[in-house]
């Protein structure tokens, strides 16, 4: 993990590997962005200059680095684009920041310490430095720098140091004695570190990833954290009616299972439920995926690494809120077990489900999670999947979803994600569509018009909502897994989406601001 310190120091006084510092673009060319003003001195009010002759303008993006001169303690200085220059009495936004220093917290992987002197001029803009500082720095290491059997004794192991995360980011500027920067300090670790340990259940392979062993992480977490954790297992599903889990979880020699996280807050007086689809590797079943995309289907589970790490982070910020989790957890496998297409699966609900596709195996583990969690009566329930492919085409792979029964609750969450750096866009539930979703067979059927997909998965889900609760569906597909280069804070495969738009919605409702 990458630590965090607030510190007073000056930038031309700090002892680091690396000097972090802010250009933005400007009208005539680059400028030095505020916090940088010992390091443009250490350069005789040349450093703009210095970094426009080797090419950088200030967009954002670009990562600059330079000797540092004799004027500075450290020997590098990275240059991170902020894009353009704020009109006047404006500050640089929040999201500009988190980029930045994600960049720089990339760019840094195998340094011991780095100096951030980057704009910092309110608490806010300091939590998002950090944030984006802390996402930046991540690795996946896991499964890399294992012993090389052929290699003379005695020798060090492989792997490479340059892929391990930038070890402290020193926050220049970040007043560590103010109450309010203290705390943003504070809730940017909790969150990034959860984000982050939803980043790697997503990036670890399925062999060693799958219904138990997540559950068996989830309790362990439930231990550290004062947090009650509930896991039902096959005979308990079974008896209890799970039918759209034991359908999806029967074709794999890995059970499923129904994990319950519950965060409690003795003062708390509104509870939220977050659902997440937790599909540990999906082959799409009997009707099963096509060569070339089943390569990536590790991250199927990343609606329930988000609702975990959300439900962590609001026990460890200590919200006034109760907070429920459900993973909905199962492998999608083809087998002499398996369900059939033409199968009809009774749910927890005791609605009856005829199965067209078994690769629409997301909405049948998500409608007994709902089911149950409707029954505890909370104020509002969010979830989280990676559902359709349909979603993708319609919003690209940096965009969620967001459907609900609800056009205020929509507005708020699309909203919040969008305060936090999230991209997304309210999605609608068109009626019509339901009635493709008619089965001659069953109650209904789990796939409907091939046009519009995205929405019919919604408009499935929202049949297992109890009555009377605020419902939000947010469809995670395209953003949860990033196959390209990495940027900004965002690394190459599991990217820990929706967390922080679930943990701004736990606050918020602390606070009193959803009504």
């Amino acid at each position: 993990m990458t630590a965090l310190t607030l510190s007073t120091s000056g930038a031309a006084t700090l002892r680091a590997d690396a000097l972090v510092v802010g250009l933005a673009k400007g009208a005539k060319g680059p400028v030095v962005a505020p916090g940088a003003e010992a390091v443009d001195k250490a350069f005789d009010g040349k450093l703009a200059t210095v970094l426009e002759t080797l090419g950088a303008s200030g967009a954002e993006g670009e990562v600059t680095k330079l000797p540092a001169p004799s004027g500075l303690k450290v020997p590098v200085v990275i240059a991170v684009g902020l894009g353009p220059v704020p009109a006047k009495d404006d500050a640089y936004d929040a999201e500009s920041l988190r980029r930045a220093a994600g960049s720089a917290g990339r760019a840094l992987k195998g340094s011991k310490k780095a100096g951030f002197a980057l704009p910092t001029e309110s608490a806010e803009d300091a939590g998002a430095v950090a944030e984006g500082a802390l996402l930046g720095a991540y690795a996946f290491t896991a499964y890399q720098g294992g012993e090389n059997r052929l290699a003379p004794k005695g020798a060090k192991a492989g792997g490479n140091d340059a892929k391990l995360p930038l070890g402290e980011v020193v926050l220049l500027g970040g007043k560590p004695r103010d109450k309010a920067f203290k705390a943003a300090a504070e809730r940017a670790v909790a969150v990034t570190e959860e984000i982050n340990r939803a980043r790697d259940l997503v990036n670890t392979p399925p062999n060693d990833l799958y219904p138990e062993s997540f559950a068996a992480v989830a309790s362990a977490a439930g231990k550290e954290h004062g947090i009650k954790v509930q896991v039902l297992d096959e005979k308990a599903l079974v008896k209890g009616g799970f039918g759209g889990l034991l359908g999806v979880g029967q074709g794999s020699t890995h059970g499923p299972r129904l994990v319950r996280l519950s965060y409690t807050h003795p003062k708390a007086e509104k509870t939220l439920a977050l659902v997440g689809k937790g599909i540990t590797y999906d082959s799409g079943g009997i009707s099963l995926k096509p060569a070339g995309h089943n390569e990536t289907m590790k991250c199927d589970m990343s609606g329930a690494a988000a609702v975990f790490a959300a439900v962590v982070s609001a026990s460890r910020l200590g919200l006034r809120v109760n907070v429920t989790g459900w993973l909905a957890l199962a492998e999608n496998m083809p087998s002499g077990n398996a369900t059939r297409p033409g199968d009809v699966l009774r749910m927890y609900s005791g609605k009856t489900v005829e199965v067209l596709n078994t690769d629409a195996e997301g909405r049948l583990v998500l409608a007994d999670a709902l089911t149950r969690a409707s029954e505890e009566k909370p104020d509002a329930i969010v979830d989280v999947a990676t559902l359709t492919g349909a979603m993708v085409l319609a919003l690209g792979n940096r965009t969620f979803g967001v459907m609900a029964n609800d056009d205020a609750f929509r507005a708020s969450i699309h909203e919040i994600a969008e305060e936090v750096g999230e991209a997304s866009w309210p999605m609608p539930l068109p009626a019509d569509l339901r009635k493709g979703m008619d089965s001659p067979t069953a109650d209904i059927a789990n796939m409907g018009e091939r046009m519009g997909g995205g929405l019919v998965a919604g408009l499935f889900l929202q049949e297992f909502v109890g009555e009377g609760i605020a419902w939000a569906h947010l469809d995670i597909a395209g953003p949860a897994f990033h196959e390209g280069a990495p940027y900004g804070y965002t690394p190459k495969g599991g990217t820990g989406s929706a967390v922080r738009t679930l943990v701004r919605l736990a606050e918020r409702t602390a606070a009193g601001d959803l009504g």
